[in-house]
């Protein structure tokens, strides 16, 4: 008894920045799912799906200074800490006592998976995942510590159809979606050949992490954070004109391969960009696109075409990204295999619809039908018509108990349910139903078959 008292006294609740679904919540949330995985099914990409646990010899040095950081490192279990000297240094602790972590994005875990798998690949291989990430960060609007990420990755290619077929994926999605987009494309050999220009090639990450912040800090804010990386003044100003660079993607593209007429890097990525462009404009889309050179997109495995999608009437951080990465698997033992994907933002794309009201109607909705219970007898006769109901597709319930009318009607009321079916001893009697509409409050009484029309 006493443990049970204690056990009372346990307050109810969970992590900063996790989150219970209720039912209607998750009706929503699969409403996304179902139609990312839709548009992936259609461009031929197959599902796969990684452990929440990997090694953090797998996770670490991928994400960059700040993305390691943010990695949910797991205690190793047992007597993990018998030997360990507590004086060194965290960094040196750490590995001892932690051997695994929590996934930080599908990416780098798909990377692993290939290599891993690579008698079972057939390349170039197209993947699709649906599966939660976890990130130690300061959780706020759009920002969670757990949250799932709706990943498609083609790898073994690295034709740049494939970015294109990337870009008509997001316009598909938010299309299907009803929300208004705008996809944001940068190219990381355009950064790094800006890194040269200025006479900065060692600071490329430097410039990229900083810039990836424009956005939220602003440019002056920025500027500082190049020179706290250890920019010269003279490095900064020379990054001004790529900041300023007017013009329609096409004209922008030319004035960057005329400042990259001596820079090799830069002058690949701006041709890159061309060919893109150029296929994306072929192509009808009501997703607008655009070039973005402070496009930078943090993460350190990226290596050429970067990605962004905002949507335009919703403030809130990106809600799609990604990039291609040429030789992520060669980290793991399998060198020159180049990669392309795009990871959806489901959370940041449910608090949208929820913003836009553009959930479809009828998410929510369990049953179709509830069979209101008027005693033992009347039971068993709806539990055989329930059954056809069910054989033909339509969501169908029972009321579990024989309780008062009211009851079971207010319960229909409050579960959205849009039949009520009523089996009494008239309807036992002709094999019948009586349906009833809870929008309009009509009703009929017909025969199972007809009612398996109405409600099909």
């Amino acid at each position: 008894m006493q443990n049970r008292l204690d056990m009372a006294t346990v307050k109810c609740s969970i992590p900063k920045g996790t989150r219970d679904f209720l039912p209607a919540e998750m009706a929503r949330r699969n409403y996304i799912f179902d139609t990312i995985r839709s548009v992936f099914r259609t461009f031929a990409f197959e599902p796969i799906e990684t452990p929440s646990l990997e090694n953090l010899s797998t996770l670490m040095g991928k994400y960059g200074e700040e993305g390691d950081k943010l990695l949910f490192k797991v205690l190793n279990s047992g007597d993990f800490m018998d030997g360990v000297d507590f004086n060194q240094d965290y960094h040196k602790v750490a590995p001892q006592i932690c051997e695994r972590g929590l996934r930080y994005d599908l990416t780098v875990p798909f990377a692993r998976f290939v290599v891993q798998h690579r008698e079972q690949v057939q390349l170039p291989f197209r993947r699709y995942q649906l599966q939660p990430v976890w990130r130690a960060d300061r959780p706020q609007k759009g920002r969670y510590r757990e949250f799932y990420q709706c990943d498609a990755d083609m790898i073994g290619s690295t034709s740049l159809l494939n970015e294109l077929e990337l870009v008509q994926m997001i316009d598909m999605v938010f299309g299907k979606l009803d929300i208004a987009v705008t996809v944001k494309i940068n190219n990381r050999k355009v950064l790094a050949g800006i890194a040269e220009m200025i006479g900065a090639p060692d600071k490329l990450v430097d410039i990229t992490v900083a810039i990836d912040k424009l956005d939220k800090i602003g440019l002056d804010n920025v500027r500082a954070e190049l020179a706290e990386r250890g920019l010269t003044a003279e490095q900064i100003a020379a990054l001004d004109p790529v900041f300023s660079l007017k013009g329609s993607a096409t004209e922008k593209i030319q004035q960057l391969k005329t400042m990259f007429a001596n820079v090799e890097i830069g002058k690949m990525g701006a041709e890159e960009l061309e060919e893109l462009f150029g296929m994306i404009e072929a192509c009808s889309m009501k997703a607008e696109v655009e070039l973005d050179l402070t496009l930078a997109r943090g993460l350190n495995y990226y290596t050429g075409a970067i990605f962004e999608v905002k949507a335009k009437d919703v403030q809130i951080g990106s809600i799609c990204g990604g990039g291609r990465y040429d030789n992520l698997t060669g980290i793991f033992g399998m060198p020159d295999v180049s990669g392309v994907g795009i990871s959806f933002g489901a959370d940041r794309i449910y608090d949208v619809l929820t913003e836009l009201d553009r959930f479809p109607q009828g998410l929510e909705q369990a049953a179709r039908v509830l069979f209101i219970n008027f005693g033992t007898a009347e039971q068993a006769a709806c539990i055989g018509i329930a059954a056809k109901l069910r054989a033909a597709g339509i969501s169908t319930q029972i009321y579990p108990d024989s309780a008062k009318m009211k009851k079971q009607m207010d319960y229909a009321n409050r579960k959205q349910v849009p039949y009520v079916a009523f089996v009494g001893e008239s309807e036992m009697k002709d094999g019948t139903v009586t349906l009833k509409n809870m929008t309009d409050g009509t009703q009929q009484t017909v025969a199972v078959d007809q009612l398996i029309e109405i409600l099909g």
